[in-house]
């Protein structure tokens, strides 16, 4: 078997490469590459140290059973499709091809099926849907989803390292932003990628486009995606409107016994969920009109929200 990770240096890429070791995989081949710029880093994968090589067109072309991609959208557009022309499956975590109806989005514990016989490249969902969809697909197979409004709150992790240098070095030095339209520290900025003609920012439109997709459903999603000055975990609070008529402890019930999905009795917090792969609840409560179920919902951006999912499809394949 031939495995390989493309942005092994990155924030996402080295959660990946631990995420592995941690459930146990090890592999005939493990390569791992980078830009020019982090080539020659040597990481660590079950105790073995692997220098990272630089990622090129060739080494593409090689033929891997799977590679993880994990470098943004730029460079796995150009090098994507080189390794999947070539026989390797691709499970890409940028923004690609997240949209194209002939590639899958998946999130396993929800539509694995769509795998089935499949090879090419696979699109691994952004960190604020993943957590969510985890939540409400039960709740949609029971009562079928109608509405959905969400505030995320979302850590500067998810902007890659960079993101969470920027945040250190406004604390520390108060430097001015660089990364992000403004500056994160003591701040929150209700913009979390460009604003479309439509008055929504891109990542907005993500949690609307992409799960509609993941869910195969029609249901109205209104975001509102907000960065935060935390280094871990995106927070999201959620108002859910229903086809079907609910009732409070049928909900909090299906959650319990949903996959991937810990209910807790009061509410969780960035800090407390850091290093888990599920997404996590609280606050579960019904709107006074009793139309709505209203909850808090927090994950590991990186772990939940794009390296533990990317690894789960890969192991839905190794199966």
């Amino acid at each position: 078997m031939k495995i390989g990770i493309v942005g092994a240096t990155g924030e996402v890429g080295r959660t990946m490469i631990k995420v592995l070791e941690e459930r146990g995989h090890d592999f005939d081949e493990f390569k791992l590459f980078s830009s020019e710029r982090s080539a020659g880093t040597v990481l660590s994968f079950n105790s073995k140290t692997i220098k990272v090589e630089k990622l090129t067109e060739e080494a593409m072309k090689e033929g891997f059973d799977y590679l993880l991609f994990s470098a943004g959208k730029e460079i796995s557009k150009k090098f994507a499709p080189i390794a999947a022309s070539h026989g390797s499956t691709v499970i890409d975590n940028s923004s690609a091809f997240r949209m194209n109806p002939d590639i899958p989005l998946v999130v396993p514990e929800i539509n694995s099926n769509v795998l089935k016989g499949y090879h090419g490249i696979v699109a691994n969902p952004n960190c604020s849907t993943i957590q969510l969809v985890l939540v409400l697909n039960p709740l949609h197979i029971l009562y079928k989803l109608k509405r959905i409004i969400i505030t995320t709150m979302q850590a500067v992790s998810g902007s890659g390292r960079k993101g969470m240098n920027e945040l250190d070095s406004e604390i520390t030095k108060n430097s001015d932003p660089t990364v992000y339209p403004k500056k994160i520290a003591f701040n929150c900025i209700p913009q979390i990628g460009p604003f479309c003609e439509n008055g929504f920012s891109e990542e907005e439109m993500k949690m609307l486009n992409e799960t509609r997709k993941i869910m195969n459903c029609t249901c109205d999603v209104e975001a509102t995606a907000v960065r935060v000055p935390v280094m871990y975990g995106h927070s999201e609070s959620v108002y859910v409107e229903f086809e079907r008529s609910f009732s409070l402890e049928e909900a909090k019930e299906i959650l319990r016994n949903a996959p991937s999905v810990k209910v807790w009795e009061d509410y969780p917090t960035a800090l407390e969920v850091v290093g888990s792969d599920l997404s996590h609840v609280g606050r579960i409560r019904i709107s006074y009109d009793g139309k709505a179920l209203l909850f808090w919902n927090v994950a590991d951006n990186v772990r939940v929200g794009a390296a533990t999912n990317a690894v789960k499809i890969l192991e839905h394949f190794l199966k």
